[in-house]
């Protein structure tokens, strides 16, 4: 198995809230990833990079949020997420990395 540079660009991070780890009890990951990744992307770089088996791939493009800061307003880059749901007996821990 061989694990490319591209599977590297594909995951950009796990995220780690509340929300998230709460869905890891029912076997669901949540990775930022990039804006122009496709699901079959998502699949085979999680596939590769954690040597697991992908049952689906949900997405979601958050749209940024406008905060203000020291009094001028400033916009949050829009992020795309996906949560991945695994196969019965495997597991993530995304807090050890890569």
């Amino acid at each position: 198995m061989t694990i490319e540079a591209k599977h590297y660009d594909v995951i950009v991070a796990p995220v780690i809230t509340e929300k998230a780890t709460m869905a890891s009890e029912h076997n669901k990951v949540v990775f930022k990833v990039a804006p122009k990744a496709t699901k079959p992307q998502i699949k085979e770089a999680v596939e590769k990079l954690f040597d697991v088996k992908v049952k689906s791939v949900n997405t979601i493009v958050r749209k940024g949020k406008t905060k203000v800061f020291r009094g001028s307003f400033g916009t949050q880059s829009d992020s795309k997420r996906a949560i991945v749901t695994l196969e019965e007996g495997h597991r993530i821990d995304v807090t050890t990395g890569l």
